[in-house]
């Protein structure tokens, strides 16, 4: 296993993408807590504006967590991309292993960009504040201990949707067509009066309900909108993390099937096979040279030869 965890370490503190989602992530939600911040540097310092500084936006804050899921998907879909899944089961033969370590090695560097990203939005709020806020005030007790969950779980989410398309681009429309339109979609149509059978099946949307994990109130849906009766916090966060064993069962079978099966292909299981792999690459060799070689120059002047 530490084999396995020492690779995935190197491969995405190699890969710059690493560093242009978690920089980006940093960066943009450093931008709004300072817009957020200054705007209400004279309003008493409540549970919900210290939320909105320190997540980068409170209940709206989906940049890290969008980020750390394509950082996710990258973890596993680089290898689809650039046709070097491979060489990793060559260097990494145990396929649990390495899938377990790309979601520690994803898991820790979310952990530590979360923690990073709180720290310098606090330090951002207390420039405006002249204090440091009350971390132990209801419901921030709370709302950060989400934020790290609700961030991991996406990032999770980004390993094993990019594990069971096996590839990028399908696993990241999933990520954000399903919560920014699909979840959108059904919330917006449970409002209307002859939709109101679809108000029982939002509090069971995945994202709506990991959105909960940072939630300082209540969901309203404005002066007479019906009541989704959401789950509390924790069985909120449920909701969101049982769509994860299902997405990472079906990637893992594929990961141990499929994979499994084209690795053996690729890795000749004889000395005889190899042999005919060789002599056939050099009498294709011996076809072009001489098919290309022009009519004029003497064929033993091709092998640097003296024709006496």
């Amino acid at each position: 296993m530490s084999d396995a965890l020492r690779y995935e370490w190197m491969r995405i503190r190699t890969l710059r993408s690493t560093y242009w989602l978690t920089g980006l992530g940093i960066l943009i939600t450093a931008a709004i807590a300072f817009i957020i911040a200054l705007v209400t540097r004279n309003d008493p310092m409540t549970a919900v504006i210290v939320s909105n500084v320190l997540l980068g936006g409170g209940e709206f804050a989906t940049f890290i967590p969008i980020f750390m899921a394509i950082m996710g998907v990258l973890a596993t879909g680089h290898e689809y991309r650039y046709g070097t899944i491979q060489p990793t089961l060559t260097a990494v033969p145990q396929r649990s292993r390495l899938l377990s370590a790309k979601i520690i090695v994803v898991s820790l560097v979310t952990l530590a960009v979360v923690a990073i990203s709180l720290l310098i939005n606090a330090v951002i709020g207390t420039i405006f504040w002249g204090e440091l806020p009350d971390l132990g005030m209801d419901p921030l007790s709370e709302v950060i201990p989400g934020y790290f969950v609700m961030v991991l779980l996406w990032a999770i989410l980004g390993v094993a949707l990019a594990q069971l398309f096996r590839g990028v681009p399908t696993a990241i429309v999933v990520l954000l067509v399903t919560p920014l339109i699909v979840e959108s979609l059904i919330t917006g149509l449970a409002t209307i009066p002859a939709l109101d059978w679809l108000v029982p099946v939002v509090k069971f949307l995945p994202f709506m309900a990991g959105s909960r994990l940072i939630a300082t109130g209540s969901f309203d849906t404005g002066p007479g909108g019906p009541d989704f009766e959401l789950f509390d916090r924790g069985a909120s966060g449920g909701v969101f993390a049982a769509v994860l064993p299902g997405n990472l069962a079906v990637g893992w079978d594929r990961f141990q099937t499929r994979d499994d099966q084209t690795h053996r292909r690729s890795v000749p299981s004889s000395r005889g096979s190899h042999t005919v792999q060789v002599e056939s690459d050099r009498r294709s060799c011996r076809e072009t040279s001489v098919y290309a070689r022009p009519a004029s120059v003497p064929s033993t002047l091709t092998f640097g030869l003296d024709p006496d």
